[in-house]
């Protein structure tokens, strides 16, 4: 019976993006990779806050696209089919990004639960 060895390089990758996610919410640039000395520790940020956020922002990106569409076909004259094709783009690729985070959680917990103590 062949065991699977768990590819540590995926899990690091992954949590420095989660890292990355979580420092973008909080409005720094990049997130702390150390502490040193004096330093003050970087609050903690709440995972649940941070998903929340950026679905947040998906749906915001949707919504957004949902009206200029609507707007461009009822005739609004300040509204270009470019930008109209430009923001229904972003809401796909946004929407896209959140599912493959969601499958990647999702076989993460998977990998987890399947594993021997």
């Amino acid at each position: 019976m062949a065991t699977s060895m768990i590819d540590t390089s995926r899990i690091e990758a992954m949590v420095s993006q989660l890292k990355a996610a979580a420092a973008r919410a909080q409005g720094n640039v990049a997130p702390v990779e150390s502490i040193t000395g004096g330093e003050k520790p970087a609050s903690r940020v709440d995972f649940a806050s941070v998903l929340k956020n950026s679905l947040d922002e998906v749906n915001a990106s949707q919504e957004k696209s949902k009206k200029m569409s609507e707007a461009f076909a009822m005739g609004d004259d300040n509204i270009n089919l470019s930008d109209v094709m430009i923001a229904m783009q972003k809401s796909s690729i946004s929407f896209q990004t959140s599912l493959q985070v969601r499958n990647k959680l999702v076989s993460a917990y998977r990998d987890i639960m399947t594993m021997q103590v």
